[in-house]
């Protein structure tokens, strides 16, 4: 089996490239003009091309799916090498923005939602990936070409900064060291260029994870799924809870380093009669006190055969108004894609189904 150049950084690409000089050339032709092939690479010698096409895998994702919402969003599922499948979620945050004069004045802004393994251990009562259980790690080049792919399926220009978040199908924190070396790949000014305070991992709350990635300190922004205020709820919903309570997570959460400027971001999937009451709000409120967080309420974006029901508009704001009213900054996240298979692992069950990998 060749091996996927988007597993390399560009140092490591140095060294197995000679002489050192052409991996930035290469970088270039990956990251910069979106290179199909390794044939297209005019200013590497012939022979070089040839020994690149012979061990190396340039495209290692097939699209074989794609659904667009109406709001802008686009679900993507990606086929690997071994016929399993990853989703990836491109979300049009704002429309460009023009001068009267007709010159641009702002381009599209996106956030791409990418995938960290295929299946997850977890096993959120929520979420339907976990129905199909865990299958494997992605590799940091699997990782990084998601994005990629969705870059010249778009014509987004090289330049063109993007916020990427590790919030797709898997634990990142569970495939730790494959996430940490593509959030390197991803932000080399050689390459995407994309910075670490652009990218955000979000995790179930794996406290010793927190602890060892804090510990890398990449610069990068850390999300917490906590989805419950006390452990009696959370380990119903989030059965690795047992291992990783509450408390421990809070703990790992307050010794992270975190960019003066920037806050944790808490997400808390709201789900009807689950936890969407006051009650809960005034616990949210206790467990962070004294953490620079943002809370992020996320609508519950209900699927075939759950009994989970999205809640009321009016139980949203009322939760974010007591939260906002203690101090806590908080939004509410609105829904995207909600007449496409938009939430986690939709689509690929729904392929599935259809014979569409496996």
């Amino acid at each position: 089996m060749k091996k996927i150049i988007h597993d390399y950084t560009r140092e490591e690409l140095s060294k197995e490239i000679k002489p050192a000089f052409r991996a930035k050339q290469i970088y270039s032709w990956i990251y910069h003009k979106h290179s199909n092939s390794f044939e297209e690479m005019a200013n590497l010698p012939k022979l070089m091309r040839s020994e690149l096409e012979n061990n190396f895998e340039l495209n290692p994702l097939e699209c074989v799916s794609k659904q667009e919402s109406q709001d802008g969003s686009i679900k993507y599922l990606f086929r690997l090498y071994d016929g399993h499948t990853v989703e990836a979620v491109l979300l049009l945050m704002r429309e460009a923005q023009y001068h009267e004069d007709g010159t641009l004045k702002h381009h599209r802004r996106y956030t791409v939602c990418i995938s960290s393994q295929v299946g997850c251990k977890v096993g959120c009562a929520f979420c339907l990936t976990a129905k199909g259980g865990f299958i494997r790690n992605l590799s940091s080049g699997e990782i990084v070409a998601q994005v990629l792919e969705i870059y010249k399926d778009q014509n987004i220009p090289s330049n063109h900064r993007v916020n990427l978040v590790y919030m797709g199908m898997g634990e990142p924190l569970d495939n730790l060291e494959n996430v940490a070396k593509a959030v390197k790949i991803f932000s080399d000014e050689d390459g995407m260029s994309i910075s670490p305070n652009r990218q955000t991992i979000s995790t179930s709350g794996l406290s010793s994870k927190i602890e060892k990635l804090g510990k890398m300190d990449l610069g990068i922004n850390l999300a917490i799924s906590l989805h419950a205020v006390d452990d009696e709820l959370r380990e119903r919903l989030m059965p690795i809870n047992k291992a990783y309570n509450i408390a421990s997570i809070m703990e790992a959460v307050r010794n992270f380093p975190i960019n003066q400027r920037k806050k944790v971001l808490f997400e808390y999937l709201v789900i009807k009669d689950v936890n969407d009451d006051i009650k809960s709000a005034k616990k949210l409120v206790k467990l962070l006190n004294g953490i620079k967080a943002k809370v992020n309420l996320i609508y519950f974006n209900p699927y075939l055969g759950t009994n989970f029901k999205r809640p009321e508009a009016e139980d949203m704001r009322k939760f974010q108004e007591y939260l906002l009213a203690k101090g806590v900054l908080c939004t509410i996240r609105e829904s995207k894609g909600l007449d496409i298979s938009a939430a986690c692992g939709q689509l690929r069950e729904q392929k599935l189904s259809e014979g569409v990998g496996k």
